[in-house]
């Protein structure tokens, strides 16, 4: 009969030793893989920024026929838009904004800023977010200003959007009134063409005068 015990109790504390064994084997595995991933991350947004702002460092025509490409291309496929269009103060046209996320996400993006449809400057876009992310897309995105004072918070890098802020999608019918906030109307277009609604908490700004 002791005999039998001590077999029982060798082959439970081998048993144990294996569960602990495999444990502290799937710890280390999930350790090494975030540690891999924020990595990943890292390089991944610094990639990113590097490339986006390496290529627009200095004014160029490019950059301005994109953004009007851009501008057309949204008012075409979404005509409510010319409303916003023709009643703004100013607006700004990021004709392509790079979202990339591996655990950690961020946004870059470069665009032309325009007063009384006049070119006047332009802007860097750059967002950072955490949480639990994978993927990545591109879009388009223009911001409208409805008053000179919303206009001047935006060129003084004043402005940034807190979590609360959406772009807006549109819808017919939809007015003036009901996409500003704060006097701000943001709206987005995916390079495929649909417009769609997200947050854009984190979002902020730094403007270059075009005499600069």
């Amino acid at each position: 009969m002791r005999t039998i015990n001590n077999s029982t109790r060798l082959s439970l504390s081998t048993n144990q030793l294996i569960i602990n064994q495999n444990k502290l084997k799937s710890k280390i595995m999930k350790t090494v893989e975030l540690k891999i991933s924020r990595i990943m991350a890292t390089l991944l947004i610094l990639l990113i920024s590097a490339t986006m702002y390496g290529q627009v460092d200095e004014w160029n025509t490019e950059l301005i026929h994109d953004s009007e490409e851009a501008l057309q291309t949204m008012l075409k496929q979404s005509p409510n838009l010319e409303s916003f269009y023709n009643e703004s103060y100013g607006y700004a046209i990021f004709p392509k904004v790079t979202k990339a996320a591996i655990a950690y996400g961020g946004a870059f993006g470069k665009g032309i800023v325009y007063k009384d449809h006049q070119v006047v400057g332009s802007s860097k876009l750059k967002q950072g977010s955490v949480g639990l992310q994978l993927g990545g897309q591109q879009y388009r995105e223009i911001i409208f200003f409805k008053n000179q004072e919303s206009f001047e918070k935006f060129t003084n890098g004043k402005l940034k959007f807190d979590a609360q802020v959406s772009a807006v999608a549109l819808r017919n019918g939809v007015s003036l009134d009901a996409g500003y906030q704060d006097y701000v109307a943001v709206f987005t277009q995916t390079k495929g063409g649909l417009m769609y609604e997200a947050s854009f908490g984190g979002q902020h700004f730094k403007y270059e005068p075009k005499d600069n």
